[in-house]
């Protein structure tokens, strides 16, 4: 596996942004450490794309014949090595080197195939999941496709647009199984590439909150509403983690607004000894106060046993996870027996390509769209930390509403998943 060829660009005019986005994959397809005949096409488009979905993919398409397959959606934002777009057109594409027998393109109309079906060669391992908001059920449709995979672990976001919400799901000449004539422009439901255990990666995923105070055992619920905990009840633990009292009610109700709750499962950690969230934590809004009950609505159903710590967007410990799992992906790929030449090399390195030794091929970066730049300090900022620590390698991603990651979707999260070369 080769790195991959990838390019963005911003332009008013979708066709001017495509031209440039062709330029810079032709020129990394002439390179010799680049992949030069990809099959497999990522597409992420802003916004401002969404009603040109169908044309651009078009376009792509034919400039691009040797790409059969493509996946994608669109975001308010979207993401390239050390570059952020908000709020402006713009698109990116990255064409992994995937052999085609190694992933399959899957949507609402051509399903992924349950692992281990009888007359299916193909066995998913894990997936990169596109999903739109709106889809009734779609924590649980998310649960239920990566139970589909052999490994139980997909990742990707929900599509976040102001206008149209478009995935892109095409495969060969445009048509999937069961998906007749479609044009690879999708609305409503999942799509994405499933890929079986050949394709390598390293997948993590980093929390953008911090407690404010310690975690709390749901000992009592009614669905979305949490009655008591530690056998106390909720709003009475609620005033006293956050210092507010309600009959003051402007500057408590604002600092419930600005509360969130991080919920994890009875065995869970759920906080690091550094005080970060696990990447097992779902991040989830209060969405409302009962003084009769005395209790805490949260926009997620709960259950008794399950641990509630709430918890602030703190964009200090949001910096501060993200480089830890960037360095964590970068010390899982580097080579664990390492000559000091080769240390030096490393250690050393700025080339524009990442180091072989890294094996690093490609990435993909899925963040909420209440993070980026702005949450970070600045212009690109998220990317710009993900490009301190990996250096240039290719990647393309999405700034979602919402994320996925394990079988589960998320909140005020980054998922960043890195394909590996061969080692």
């Amino acid at each position: 596996m080769k790195l991959f060829p990838y390019g963005h660009a911003t332009h008013p005019q979708w066709e001017m942004a495509a031209g440039l986005v062709l330029a810079q994959l032709r020129a990394h397809m002439a390179l010799p450490e680049y992949a030069s005949a990809p099959h497999l096409g990522l597409l992420y488009i802003t916004d401002h794309y969404a009603n040109h979905a169908q044309a651009i993919l078009a376009h792509l398409s034919a400039e691009l014949p040797e790409v059969t397959d493509w996946a994608g959606t669109v975001g308010v934002g979207i993401a390239a090595n050390n570059v952020e777009y908000f709020d402006e057109p713009a698109l990116s594409v990255m064409l992994c080197d995937i052999a085609p027998e190694h992933y399959r393109v899957f949507s609402g109309v051509a399903p992924l195939a349950q692992a281990g079906t009888t007359g299916s060669h193909f066995v998913p391992h894990t997936a990169l999941l596109h999903a739109d908001a709106q889809t009734p059920d779609v924590p649980e449709l998310i649960a239920e496709l990566a139970q589909r995979t052999a490994s139980g672990y997909v990742f990707g976001g929900l599509a976040a647009s102001r206008r149209d919400v478009v995935q892109f799901a095409l495969n060969g000449d445009g048509n999937m199984a069961g998906q007749g004539k479609a044009s690879g422009v999708f609305h409503g439901g999942l799509s994405g590439v499933a890929f079986d255990a050949d394709v390598a990666m390293v997948s993590r995923v980093t929390q953008g909150c911090l407690p404010v105070a310690k975690a709390h055992t749901i000992t009592s619920a009614d669905n979305h509403v949490v009655l008591t905990l530690d056998n106390e009840p909720a709003l009475d633990v609620l005033e006293r983690d956050l210092q507010i009292n309600l009959t003051d009610t402007q500057p408590a109700i604002a600092k419930v607004r600005a509360t969130l709750v991080g919920l994890s499962a009875e065995d869970d950690a759920s906080v690091k000894r550094t005080g970060e969230f696990d990447d097992a934590v779902l991040v989830r809004h209060i969405i409302g106060i009962d003084p009769a009950r005395e209790a805490v609505a949260v926009a997620q159903p709960v259950d008794v046993g399950m641990r509630l710590t709430f918890c602030q967007r703190n964009a200090a410990a949001a910096r501060a996870d993200l480089t830890r799992i960037c360095a964590e992906i970068r010390e899982a790929l580097e080579p664990e027996e390492m000559t000091a030449d080769l240390a030096g090399a490393l250690s050393a390195d700025t080339n524009i390509n990442p180091h072989p030794a890294r094996r690093m091929a490609g990435a993909i970066y899925v963040s909420c769209a209440g993070r980026g730049g702005p949450h970070f300090g600045g212009p690109s900022a998220e990317m710009h930390i993900v490009r301190r620590a990996l250096g240039d390698v290719p990647l393309v991603g999405f700034f979602a509403g919402g994320e996925i990651a394990h079988q589960a979707l998320h909140g005020y999260t980054g998922v960043l998943t890195v394909f590996t070369t061969e080692a």
